[in-house]
């Protein structure tokens, strides 16, 4: 055998190799490639996707936030504001009845002052009855003289 034989046998022998590996080989590796390309690629895109997802989430979650927030303000603020209501409320109660009280206390300071008044009529009519019986060493009768003496009150 000559060089020139065994290179043609090698060459045929590689092409059947090459024709081998080009029908049964290099498919299932190509097709093994292709998915493999496809499922990093599909990676990719749901990675994109889950990113776009993770912002829309973050911006509904911080729209949602100051939403509370501002609706947590609204309610403190009502709160304040129904708590201020109140005690204006109270303060006016407190005066009314302040006021009440002491037109009560006047109203009965007055009474008081009356019957003082008359009772002090009295001990002075009594008093000047006492007085003019000493002066005329005789017996006055409060029963005889009650006109004059009820005169005698109203002018004192």
């Amino acid at each position: 055998m000559n060089i020139t034989s065994t290179l043609i046998i090698q060459m045929i022998v590689f092409l059947i190799l090459i024709w081998f590996t080009m029908k049964f080989v290099w498919p299932p590796i190509m097709a093994a490639l292709d998915e493999r390309a496809k499922k990093v690629a599909d990676g990719l895109s749901a990675a994109d996707k889950a990113k776009a997802e993770l912002a829309n989430a973050n911006k509904r979650v911080e729209q949602q936030l100051a939403a509370a927030r501002d609706d947590a303000s609204k309610r403190l603020a009502d709160a304040e504001r129904l708590a201020q209501q109140m005690v204006e409320e109270a303060k006016a109660k407190a005066s009314d009845e302040g006021a009440k009280i002491i037109a009560q206390a006047r109203a009965e300071a007055e009474q008081e002052s009356v019957k003082a008044r008359e009772a002090l009529r009295g001990q002075v009519a009594a008093l000047a009855v006492k007085g003019a019986e000493a002066i005329l060493r005789k017996e006055v009768n409060a029963g005889v003289h009650a006109e004059l003496l009820n005169r005698l009150k109203s002018e004192l």
